[in-house]
């Protein structure tokens, strides 16, 4: 008998790598806005399938809430967005007795039992106690059903018009627009569904899929509303949903369901080599786990034995390598040789620190990514700041690929790479204002929320923003960042005339800078401003939303916000002794007069989350670690509330992940800060044989007490600066070595960090 060729692949994919899953708490930060995905993906699957829970009102973003009813089990999430729900679909819901309409909506209670879930695996039981246990691949996913002993009339309904509704009234909700179903001769099925809308405000795409069942049903029918169909069951029509009723007498039944952008051909192929008919639901289960294991978790070890810290580490490490998407050959926009990657939620939050660290630890993935980033601009015209289902959107400050891209360059990303396209890209992001979209963003219809950088048109022309355009100061602050990326790219190849245009424009967030503004007895702020005149503002309280000036971020705090002009911002507060007091002030209960119990520091938005490290630049790195490290040691757990606010596409965990590591990326540039890891031995795999070894002495082992460096060893070398380069530690590998005590020292007596615009 000839072997069976898919479920030799399938079986060779299980490896022997050591089980690190088991420290991963899949249902951390899913509640209290945190917004994670607890169901069950490979690392940047395209199949991330779980329980979608409707509640009216509210929105679940990922598909998980702590409470409502189950409207379905689909294949396709984001990861801990905000913004507005995206995608959930395709689905199928367990039902129990006779179903006289299937399509009209039908949602079931959940138990009272909690769900269940580890790496590679999730349990649900429904109020009609139906166990619903969920296992996936990389584009393919597997249900396997457990009806209630006695129960005759089991049935599965397939429906393809599910979608996670939006509750929010911003015109954000997801649309379905008509789909296909079909039951094939063999007893499979194959679907299509065309949807669209969601947190991107994108327009139609269209989802295929296939499904198989292991056992016979009794009937099997295919519906167009409540209408009982013959062969295709179609609709056009938004109102009109389609899909399928299976009922089985057995009270086990396993369903195989791949999915494809392309064509219900695919998504059978998709099913059939990567969960094979004889692929047992334990064997997927497990494959995942060993994809994790050896593909993330291996990449970050530790000599600790301290459980909760563990489990932060490899929780952190799990939530933030499930977005991008990785859809190389399920590119229904365009043909390229180049990998795909969809699924940017978002760049204005992860070129902070989650590309960084994805570069370091998958730089084969990494490699991919930048050139998938770089081919979307080829074929769509500019480069994503958001992205999801094959459509650029949305925009929200500036053009932030470009920091993106220089960030790779300048830490020597090459491979495959085509720098000079890359480069050209950048450029239209600087040049050339994207058209409008039609309609326009109506929260900001002044200027393209899709894509480039809407309110270029004042840049170009003032040096500045008005406030004609909406998030005016905020979209200052980033277009001088993105504005030094170009410079450095620029720079690397030898574009002389362009790197000394763009440094220049990155210094124009100071025209923006206002010496008069005070607040709490300092003076000086990025503030909003018209042609002639700075405007008045709170700077403590005018944290703004799409409309505003300034988005999820106050003047107080968007005023740190250009780091690669530090030292001029450092003069620009005061000096140094005054840049000192206005960081404590950030920190300071009681602050604030609006908010005497809280701080300034806003710990559920990215735009601040380098202010707890910018002590480094006056030479006061063991301020950085007291106040980085009380951060995320009260407010980052494993609890499904551990997160101060939206995971972002694992941004928030990339932030604790780099302060356990114990440095900090500057992007765009070479620089990471030093502050202190909380573990005694850390070793980050590089990729071709090259690791980072970080160790500590000194310290509790928990990164709880004795946190404050005495002194840093660099490749055995004693070292003074609080900071170092690529160079130094990543390109080829390398060694810190760290004394840690109660004591908070100057150790650091080199010079401080570069500010390169300054």
């Amino acid at each position: 008998m000839a072997p069976d060729i898919a479920a030799l692949s399938f079986l060779l994919s299980v490896s022997t790598t050591a089980d690190l899953s088991h420290h991963v708490k899949v249902f951390a930060g899913t509640l209290n806005g945190g917004n994670n995905f607890p169901g069950v993906a490979r690392p940047f699957g395209m199949v991330k399938l779980g329980p979608d829970l409707l509640n009216i009102g509210t929105d679940s973003y990922s598909g998980y809430l702590a409470n409502g009813n189950f409207s379905g089990f689909s294949l396709m999430h984001e990861q801990g967005t905000g913004g507005a729900p995206k995608y959930g679909t395709p689905a199928q819901l367990p039902l129990v007795g006779t179903i006289s309409n299937p399509l009209s909506s039908i949602t079931v209670p959940r138990s009272s039992k909690p769900d269940e879930g580890s790496v590679g695996y999730y349990k649900a039981t429904t109020g009609q106690d139906v166990v619903v246990e969920l296992a996936a691949s990389e584009r393919a996913g597997m249900f396997k059903y457990t009806f209630p002993a006695g129960s005759t009339r089991n049935n599965i309904l397939v429906d393809v018009s599910h979608v996670l509704p939006s509750f929010r009234g911003q015109g954000l909700g997801q649309g379905y627009a008509g789909g296909e179903f079909q039951i094939m001769s063999d007893g499979h099925y194959e679907a299509s569904g065309v949807y669209n809308n969601g947190w991107n405000r994108s327009p139609d795409w269209t989802i295929y899929s296939c499904g198989y069942f292991n056992t016979t049903p009794t009937t099997a029918s295919s519906f167009v509303g409540p209408v009982v169909v013959r062969g295709v069951a179609s609709s056009t029509s938004s109102s009109v949903p389609v899909g399928g009723l299976f009922t089985f007498d057995e009270g086990a039944v396993l369903s195989r369901v791949g999915i494809s952008w392309i064509s219900k051909e695919q998504a059978c192929r998709n099913v059939n080599e990567q969960i094979p008919e004889t692929a047992t639901f334990d064997n997927v289960v497990q494959a995942t786990k060993d994809a994790w294991n050896s593909q993330i978790f291996s990449k970050v070890t530790t000599t600790s034995t301290n459980a909760s810290n563990l489990e932060l580490l490899y929780t952190s490490l799990y939530h933030m390598n499930l977005l991008p998407t990785n859809k190389t050959g399920e590119n229904p926009g365009w043909e390229s040789t180049e990998p795909y990657y969809d699924d940017i939620f978002t760049f204005w939050d992860t070129f902070r620190y989650s590309t960084a660290l994805l570069q370091i630890i998958q730089p084969t993935m990494y490699e991919e990514f930048i050139r998938s980033t770089i081919d979307i601009w080829r074929h769509d015209g500019y480069l994503p700041d958001g992205r999801s289902s094959n459509y650029n959107g949305r925009t929200q400050g500036g053009s932030n690929a470009d920091n993106v891209l220089a960030d790779a360059y300048v830490k020597s990303v090459r491979g495959k790479v085509n720098w000079e396209d890359g480069y050209a890209a950048m450029v239209k992001d600087a040049e050339v204002p994207p058209p409008n979209t039609n309609p326009p963003d109506p929260m900001a219809p002044e200027a393209s929320t899709k894509e480039g950088r809407g309110a270029l048109p004042d840049w170009l022309k003032y040096g500045f923003i008005t406030t004609k355009f909406s998030r005016s100061a905020s979209r200052a602050v980033e277009y001088a960042y993105n504005d030094f990326s170009l410079y450095q790219v620029a720079k690397g190849l030898n574009k002389t005339a362009d790197a000394a245009k763009y440094l220049t424009r990155s210094r124009n967030w100071r025209n923006h800078w206002n010496p008069k503004q005070t607040a709490i007895g300092f003076s000086g702020f990025v503030v909003p401003r018209n042609e002639t005149d700075f405007l008045p503002v709170n700077p403590l309280t005018d944290a703004g939303y799409w409309g505003d000036a300034t988005y999820q971020v106050t003047s107080w705090g968007n005023s740190f916000g250009d780091i690669h002009d530090m030292a001029k911002l450092v003069e620009l507060m005061g000096g140094r002794d005054t840049f000192l007091a206005r960081l404590d002030a950030t920190f300071t209960p009681g602050a604030n007069p609006a908010n005497p119990n809280g701080v300034l520091f806003d710990a559920t938005n990215e735009p601040t989350f380098n202010i707890p490290y910018l002590y480094t630049y006056i030479s006061l790195p063991n301020h950085s670690v007291q106040r980085s490290r009380h951060i995320a040691k009260t407010l980052y757990t494993t609890t499904p509330t551990g997160l101060p606010g939206n995971s972002d596409a694992g941004a928030m965990q990339s932030w604790l992940l780099w302060n356990i590591i114990g440095l900090y990326p500057v992007t765009g540039q070479t620089t990471f800060l030093i502050h202190a890891p909380w573990f005694e031995s850390l070793t980050l795999e590089l990729g071709e044989g090259k690791r980072l070894v970080v160790t500590s002495e000194g310290g509790d082992g928990t990164g709880d007490s004795r946190i404050y460096v005495q002194s840093v060893r660099v490749n055995g070398v004693s070292w003074e600066k609080s900071w170092l380069v690529w160079e130094d530690v990543f390109a080829e590998g390398g060694t810190l070595h760290f004394v840690l005590g109660e004591e908070m020292v100057e150790w650091a007596k080199g010079e401080v960090p570069p500010s390169p615009a300054s």
